[in-house]
């Protein structure tokens, strides 16, 4: 073959291959459903936020009881709804439960930002539901939950708002100030910091703040915007985690709308470039490490992928669930429609509120069925929180509820935990 011949089938080639790419990227993916809806499942006496399952075809979600009782943790059949207890988490000041996660060895974890930051670990028994003992402590704010293919349990610091991601390993440990058997890894960039001890002078809330009306109000006319009071402040950056089968971690950036990823070597260092804002700690990902920042995403809570690599989103305030393919492209799958008081806290008559989103936090692929928690809180979309199903409102109290899509997957949920 001569040189020219091989210049123009390199190229034809190299063409090929471009375009392929770009007609993937331009798709939107394979599996998301055009017009996707939901209906309830299940709605749950106290509010939730995590969401898991097993290879059994069950659900599992974590209760928040008001009171200092004992919080449930509750195993639900997909196909044949009904809660049934399967281990309790001591509550002496108020369980602030969030992730929920399985071991290879079928353990359950579950996140509490109660109690200084603690993650709990039981053997579900729904015949003798067991106590949760304490798997890790000092963990500030923790949140989403994810093992990797060693074993080790990462979780975020969640309404902290610092950003902080550790790594605990298979034993367990104590992470601040401790940091025995758990490692602070890395730091999503906070939305705001303070660049100087304040006791010396220093500077506070350098950067930016995010707010969601309600609870915070903006008074929008003709000629100003102001804010009416400063409630509403958003400074969740590390929520959601999941890991990919390449071993990448992808982190929800609640506040900014984004997703991060954050890739390792072989042996499990951190190969993501850190430390280009000497105002954050060294340890702070650099900017280029958001994997995707869109708006469709504000508000992304919990993620989950598929095996083809889709990044399945919960956002919660917008009451939508959005798909971030691997190729970056960013697709809104659903959103709850505008009700005749043109809000979307609540479904006309027609459709009914059992096939609305209130706040999802938490989004699972239970094989080809995709479900998410729901946490009925006061924000944005879903406000005021009055409307709806689950009224959290009323004089029932906070409840939740776990709505399932009413198509099937054509791609499965990855399975848990990656290996």
């Amino acid at each position: 073959m001569n040189t020219a011949t091989a210049a123009v089938l390199a190229a034809g080639i190299a063409f090929s291959i471009f375009s392929a790419a770009r007609a993937d990227d331009d798709h939107d993916g394979p599996g998301l459903p055009a017009n996707a809806s939901f209906t309830t499942k299940i709605i749950t006496p106290f509010s939730i936020e995590g969401l898991t399952g097993d290879r059994l075809g069950n659900l599992y979600t974590s209760g928040r009881p008001a009171a200092p009782a004992p919080c449930p943790v509750w195993k639900i059949n997909a196909q044949n709804p009904a809660l049934v207890v399967v281990g309790t988490i001591p509550n002496t000041t108020g369980c602030n439960l969030s992730g929920i996660t399985f071991d290879a060895l079928g353990n359950l974890y579950v996140a509490d930002a109660a109690l200084g930051g603690v993650v709990w670990k039981f053997t579900p028994n729904a015949d003798t539901p067991p106590v949760a003992t304490q798997f890790a402590t000092g963990v500030p704010g923790t949140n989403g939950l994810a093992f990797d293919r060693d074993g080790s349990l990462w979780t975020g610091d969640g309404t902290t708002g610092v950003g902080r991601v550790w790594k605990i390993s298979s034993a367990g440990g104590a992470c601040e100030p401790a940091f025995a058997g758990c490692a602070e890894v890395f730091r999503i960039q906070a939305m705001a910091n303070v660049v100087n001890p304040l006791a010396t002078g220093g500077v506070a809330n350098v950067g930016r703040d995010i707010r969601g009306v309600p609870p915070g109000t903006i008074a929008v006319t003709p000629t100003s915007r102001n804010a009416s009071n400063t409630l509403g402040s958003q400074p969740l950056v590390s929520n959601g985690l999941a890991f990919s089968e390449q071993g990448d971690l992808y982190i929800a950036d609640t506040a900014r709308g984004a997703i991060w990823k954050a890739e390792f070597d072989r042996r499990g260092n951190l190969r993501s470039k850190t430390g280009c804002d000497k105002t954050f700690s060294a340890n702070t990902l650099c900017l280029d490490n958001i994997f995707v920042s869109h708006a469709y995403l504000e508000g992304t809570d919990g993620i989950a992928l598929d095996r083809a690599g889709n990044i399945w989103n919960s956002a919660n305030e917008r009451n939508a669930i959005v798909v971030v393919t691997k190729h970056g492209r960013v697709v809104e799958v659903f959103r709850n429609p505008v009700n005749a008081a043109g809000l979307r806290n609540s479904a006309d008559p027609a459709v009914g509120n059992d096939h609305i989103l209130e706040l999802p936090t938490s989004p699972f692929l239970l094989g080809k069925l995709f479900c998410t928690a729901k946490s009925d809180g006061n924000r944005r979309d879903n406000s005021p929180n009055t409307a709806g199903e689950v009224n959290s409102s009323g004089p029932v109290g906070a409840r939740g509820k776990i709505s399932c899509m009413d198509q099937p997957l054509e791609i499965p949920g990855l399975p848990l935990p990656v290996r």
